[in-house]
């Protein structure tokens, strides 16, 4: 409750009541968590702000969803986390944001600031462990510090790169009242243009340039660059490869997107802009690229890590203007790229050829591609698709076609698996009127499996399709090759997780043979609940890993 001085009629209110309004003041509108007693002024002061409250079964759930709600709206998702336990849950969580420069603002319960030190319920300093994880890991001193740190927080988060900002409130200070502090005025100053000489640089390399790629990734979703990509990218004739968040930013269907000629693109490029993307070990530390490859790096920001290679030419900044420079500079024409664009089609063309034998595929239980053709057709244009697993959501990532920004999201390079219930129901959240599809292992599916009944107190209608070999596939075939035999690889076959989710409050369905695929899905997609459908996949079936580990 807010009160009044009599004097000076300044309004007080207490310190959960203070986050909710600095947090309504950024935009936000829902906050993901589960209860405890440490949140309490908080959960007070969002429900008087209007701001909605999303409870989750596990803390790194509300940690995921306030990812994926940054990853399919590009403005900060929000989580708040119990003391100790709480907030050591969502750990993984943080790291996954830091990994996919997602921006995020955790919220700590802590316990009270008059008995630290003197053994309160779990009392533990965040601060240290999760400093490593966060752009900002700070405690609030007084409830008259809450407001400029949670304003701090945000922009933290949102400053490219993004990633999460942590903020942890002592339980004392939350229940006392203060002043709401004026928000500091920003300048207004626009995000820093490239360096000139770097675009210029790099426009006379691409005007030689016969043989060009562009290979884009999630800091180009970040960073809006998508229009001035395909302006880039159609202007000069470009081919262009995506991956992680950048997939949709050029439609699956435009004739300058390849996905399968990836490697032969890369590697016999002359020039390759490499924008928003780290040459981590998805690019083979940078061996993926040809060794007389000219590199043109692209980004919001410096990286975080020193380039594996020797690159030409470094352009930081904000992306839409850089493209747009660069355009320009290269000559504002078409290259003399045609005929290596006719060279890629024909690859793209034969290897997607190649994989009509998997995708009619009549086995049963199914081979993953045969899934993910019969899917592939009942997806809309803008369907959200999430990917939660190992070898099933690596096929996906093969075969599923992106035509929007901001459908595709997998967990990214930290690889954490359990994300997808939390990205899924932020995402249905946020997009109420949009599919949205998760594709989960029966592996991942023991990380967050009860949060189906989240799904079902929130009435979240999204639709699971399961990938279940009841086996860690990833794991369990490269160590028969290696050793010929493998140990703590195997699962339960054939485990009824539709019966899960039933119980849960969902729909689910069973499929053994490709003839049922369809139609289970279609009556998921109607069902009017949350819903898996627990498909039983081939575990003799190997995927074929190309990516680095180390």
């Amino acid at each position: 409750m807010a009160s009044e001085s009599t004097q000076e009629e300044v309004a007080t209110f207490h310190g959960g009541r203070l986050i909710a309004r600095r947090l309504k003041a950024h935009g936000v509108s829902k906050l993901f968590t589960l209860s405890g007693g440490h949140l309490f002024s908080i959960y007070d002061g969002c429900r008087e702000e209007g701001i909605d409250i999303v409870d989750v079964r596990h803390e790194s759930t509300a940690a995921f969803a306030a990812e994926g709600w940054a990853k399919v709206t590009r403005e900060p998702g929000v989580c708040a986390l119990t003391a100790g336990p709480g907030v050591t849950n969502g750990m993984s969580a943080m790291a996954s944001a830091q990994a996919n420069h997602s921006p995020i603002v955790v919220l700590g319960g802590r316990a009270p600031a008059l008995r630290w030190g003197q053994g309160s319920l779990q009392e533990i300093d965040h601060i240290p462990f999760v400093r490593p994880l966060a752009k900002l890991a700070a405690t609030a001193g007084a409830t008259d510090e809450i407001s400029p740190l949670i304003d701090l927080a945000v922009q933290s988060a949102t400053a490219p790169h993004g990633g999460p900002a942590f903020v942890d409130f002592p339980l004392d200070y939350v229940f006392m009242e203060a002043a709401e502090q004026e928000p500091a005025q920003g300048d207004g100053a626009l995000a820093p243009r490239a360096s000139a000489a770097a675009i210029d640089r790099a426009g006379e390399l691409l005007r030689e340039a016969e043989r060009p790629v562009i290979m884009a990734g999630t800091d180009l979703y970040w960073g809006h660059g998508e229009r001035a990509l395909l302006a880039l990218a159609e202007t000069l004739r470009i081919p262009v490869f995506l991956n992680g968040l950048a997939r949709g930013c050029v439609p699956a269907d435009h004739e300058l997107f390849f996905s399968r000629a990836r490697s032969q693109g890369l590697k016999d490029a002359d020039v390759a802009l490499v924008i928003g993307v780290p040459m981590d070990f998805r690019l083979a530390f940078g061996a993926a690229f040809g060794e007389d490859t000219e590199i043109i790096v692209l980004d919001t920001a410096e990286p975080e890590r020193a380039h594996p290679r020797r690159v030409a030419a470094e352009c930081y900044g904000a992306l839409d203007g850089a493209l747009d420079d660069l355009r320009r500079a290269a000559g504002a024409d078409a290259l003399a790229s045609e005929a290596w664009l006719v060279q890629l089609r024909e690859t793209e063309n034969e290897r997607r050829e190649a994989e009509r034998a998997e995708r009619e595929d009549d086995r049963a239980p199914l081979h993953p591609m045969r899934l993910y053709a019969e899917l592939g057709q009942m997806l809309d244009r803008d369907a959200i698709v999430i990917g939660d697993g190992g070898d099933f959501v690596s096929y996906a990532g093969r075969v599923i076609d992106s035509y929007q920004p901001g459908c595709w999201l997998d967990p990214g390079p930290f690889g954490c698996l359990g994300t997808g219930p939390g990205y899924a129901l932020a995402a249905k959240l946020a997009h109420p009127q949009r599919q949205v599809v998760l594709l989960i292992g029966d592996g991942a599916f023991g990380f967050s499996g009860m949060e189906f009944d989240t799904l079902a107190r929130h009435g979240v209608n999204i639709v699971a399709v399961m990938g279940n070999n009841g086996i860690w596939a990833l794991e369990k075939h490269p160590m028969e090759f290696l050793y010929g035999y493998s140990v703590a690889a195997d699962l339960r076959p054939e485990t009824r997780y539709d019966q899960v989710v039933e119980a849960l409050g969902g729909h689910g369905e069973l499929v053994r043979r490709p003839d049922e695929l369809r139609p289970a899905i279609e009556r998921a997609f109607s069902a009017g609940q949350p819903a898996l459908v627990n498909v039983l996949t081939d575990p003799s079936v190997v995927y074929p890993r190309k990516s680095n580990l180390a």
